[in-house]
C-alpha cells in the first residue's frame, strides 16, 4: 500500500499527464449535470450525449420532467442501458426537485443523495463539475487505477478508496484529480490489456511490473 505522501505524488503525476482533463459529460446547467450523470449508470458518456440535446429541448427543467409520465421520457433515452428505469428516475427527480427544492439542485451531498437515482459517487460529480465544491468521485475507472497502483487494498470498497484519496490529495486538485484518473483509466489503465508498456507510472507499479513479467 503507497503512503499518504505517496498516493498523493501519484495521483499528481497521472494529473500532470491530464492538464486539460475535463468533465466528458456535455452539460450546461446543474439541472442538466444531474440528469446526465443519472443517465450515465452503466451507460457510456458518448451515448448520454448523444441522447441528452433532444432530451434537454423536450425537457429542459425539472417542472418539464416533473410534469412528464416515464411513457413521454423512454423515447428520448431508448438509446441508453436500463431506459426504462431511468425514465422513472428522471420523472420522479423532476417532481423531487420541484417539491422539496424549487425547482433548483440542491449544493450539499446530503440533500444531493435524497433525489431518485443519485448516490454519492453522482452527488460527489454533481457537487464539483456543476458547482465547482471538493468532492472526488469514484467510479469503476478510479477504483481500477487506485488498487493497481496500491493506493486503495484489493478488498478496499468504493467509500474506502475515496478516503484514502481524500486523505492524501489537497482539496484543491480533488476535481482535477477525478477527471484524469478516468482519463488515465480510459487510456492506458484498461481494465482489459492495459498499456502497461507504455505507462508513465510503470515504476512504481507493481501491478504492471507482474502483467509484463507474466506476459514474458
Amino acid at each position: 500500500m503507497l503512503s499518504k505522501d505517496e498516493t498523493r505524488l501519484a495521483i499528481e503525476r497521472i494529473i500532470a499527464l491530464y492538464p486539460n482533463a475535463v468533465p466528458s459529460l456535455d452539460a450546461r446547467t446543474p439541472f442538466q449535470k444531474v440528469v446526465s450523470v443519472l443517465l450515465s449508470a452503466q451507460a457510456t458518456d458518448v451515448s448520454v450525449n448523444k441522447a441528452t440535446p433532444a432530451l434537454f429541448a423536450r425537457f429542459p427543467d425539472a417542472a418539464a420532467l416533473a410534469a412528464a409520465t416515464p411513457a413521454e421520457v423512454e423515447p428520448y433515452i431508448k438509446t441508453i442501458g436500463l431506459y426504462h428505469n431511468k425514465a422513472k428516475y428522471l420523472v420522479a427527480l423532476g417532481r423531487k426537485l420541484l417539491s422539496d427544492f424549487g425547482g433548483q439542485v440542491p449544493q450539499t451531498r446530503a440533500e444531493l443523495v435524497t433525489l431518485p437515482g443519485v448516490g454519492r459517487k453522482s452527488a460527489n460529480v454533481v457537487l464539483g463539475d456543476a458547482f465547482g465544491i471538493p468532492a472526488f468521485a469514484v467510479d469503476t475507472h478510479v477504483t481500477r487505477v487506485s488498487k493497481r497502483l496500491a493506493i486503495a487494498a484489493e478488498t478496499d470498497s468504493v467509500r474506502q478508496v475515496e478516503t484514502r484519496i481524500t486523505s492524501a490529495l489537497p482539496e484543491s486538485e480533488w476535481i482535477h484529480g477525478h477527471h484524469a484518473m478516468i482519463y488515465f483509466g480510459r487510456e492506458i489503465c484498461h481494465a482489459q490489456k492495459p498499456a502497461c508498456q507504455t505507462c508513465p507510472l510503470f515504476d512504481i507499479c507493481a501491478f504492471g511490473q507482474s502483467y509484463l513479467a507474466n506476459l514474458g
